[in-house]
């Protein structure tokens, strides 16, 4: 079967097409807690990018360790996740996003998303971490 070709232009900025930002290499994080036991401010998502497909590693506070995978098309990404939380229950879900470039450069996912292993469902909001490096000045 073969895929369409993924439009990677963004077409919003008066007319003038420019390409969506890979998400290849970012690291993201909620800005928001969830519920306890789910993704929170601490979980780390480094998410990898190539040819319409997505893949990511997450790991942090509640979570031991997550994956996702999924495809993206322009600025929408729709995927499945699974996660190995602290207290060795696993959980997975489908999760729509959309893809935000911020004024800054850095990228904002607005996600839309629902258990399939239990109960529930929510909006979250992760943005790209830009580790700060601090420099001390000699005594």
């Amino acid at each position: 079967m073969t895929r369409p070709p993924v439009s990677r232009h963004d077409s919003r900025a008066g007319g003038s097409a420019r390409p969506f930002p890979s998400l290849d290499g970012r690291v993201l994080a909620p800005v928001a807690d969830q519920a306890p036991g789910q993704v929170g401010t601490r979980t780390r998502f480094t998410y990898h990018e190539r040819s319409g497909e997505i893949w990511a590693e997450y790991a942090g506070g509640d979570v031991v360790r997550g994956h996702l995978v999924g495809t993206r098309e322009s600025d929408r990404l729709d995927f499945r996740y699974v996660q190995l939380k602290q207290d060795g229950t696993t959980s997975s879900g489908h999760c729509v996003s959309t893809v935000v470039e911020l004024p800054d450069g850095r990228v904002r996912l607005e996600e839309t998303w629902r258990w399939e292993s239990q109960p529930g469902s929510g909006t979250s909001v992760v943005e790209e971490v830009v580790e700060q490096v601090t420099s001390h000045a000699p005594d």
